[in-house]
């Protein structure tokens, strides 16, 4: 009733034990994946510094840039100047970004059990929370 297949699959992936495209490790993945995270935290972070100084904002800049260059080996982040050539958005806006950016680095570095971004995530999304927290309750 049905005709044999007699050629070869073309959805098949991997023609044999050599594949002529390198392939990565689930880790070496995760490390992409949450130094791309954090590297957006940094730029989200950066702006609201452009914005409003603080102490806190500095040092988790200097912290998350750490941790980007840890996972990329070495290499440090591309970070924007701290000039006046800034898009104009509300640190509100901003502040729900980086609450987000946090959140979804948080998972994979849980996942990838990395312990010190967990952290830093950690930290990140409480203290963009708490920045929402009195800027909500005047909206209402």
């Amino acid at each position: 009733m049905y005709e044999p297949i007699r050629t070869k699959s073309v959805h098949s992936t991997v023609d044999g034990p050599a594949p002529d495209f390198p392939h990565r490790s689930r880790e070496e993945e995760l490390d992409i994946q949450l130094a791309g995270h954090l590297a957006a935290l940094l730029a989200v972070t950066d702006e609201l510094r452009a914005g409003e100084s603080s102490a806190d904002l500095d040092t988790a800049a200097e912290r998350l840039a750490e941790q980007v260059g840890r996972l990329r080996g070495g290499r440090t982040p591309v970070r924007a100047p701290m000039s006046g050539t800034r898009r104009e958005r509300s640190a509100t806006a901003l502040h729900r970004r980086a609450h987000a950016l946090a959140g979804r680095a948080l998972v994979v570095a849980a996942s990838r059990a990395d312990t010190a971004a967990a952290i830093l995530s950690a930290e990140r999304m409480d203290a963009h929370a708490a920045a929402l927290e009195p800027r909500e309750l005047a909206s209402r």
